[in-house]
């Protein structure tokens, strides 16, 4: 008992930001405790759940909801959140388009990436430029690489 006191009056504690290393967060960006962050928004649970599986296997973590209010909820509560994953077809009072504006005036430098059915240059106009485009049904860790590939992007911007 008398060791372990001793032992933590002798540590010392940097307290210097932790910075990363790599393409994570951003170059010079402080490294989130929670890693890098995935919001998934999706109206079909199976896809929702297909996503989280990719993400979480490119070692990332994920939060998946059902709706673009979900989403935007999620986003103004301040929770950590760097790429937004949505489906090209959500449902309600809000739209992909509305999400995708609502997201970047809330975040400005949160990465955006669209799920299409459809045709990908019918969902181009709804999203902004920057945005990645993924066709469904997709390959095989598809999403998981352009997540990869829109941390990259910010990292270098």
């Amino acid at each position: 008992m008398m060791q372990r006191t001793l032992d933590r009056e002798d540590a010392k504690i940097d307290r210097a930001p932790v910075r990363t290393a790599g393409p994570i967060a951003g170059a010079g960006a402080p490294r989130s405790c929670y890693g890098v962050q995935v919001l998934i928004a999706g109206r079909r649970k199976q896809w929702r759940d297909e996503v989280g599986g990719q993400i979480r296997r490119a070692g990332y973590s994920a939060i998946s909801v059902d709706s673009a209010v979900d989403a935007l909820t999620v986003l103004v509560l301040g929770l950590p959140v760097d790429v937004l994953v949505t489906d090209a077809e959500l449902h309600g009072s809000l739209g992909l388009s509305e999400l995708a504006a609502e997201a970047r005036a809330l975040r400005p430098t949160l990465g955006i990436v669209v799920a299409c059915d459809s045709a990908v240059r019918d969902c181009a106009d709804l999203v902004p430029a920057d945005a990645l485009l993924v066709s469904r049904p997709c390959e095989e860790e598809a999403v998981a690489s352009s997540v990869r590939e829109m941390l990259a992007a910010r990292a270098v911007s």
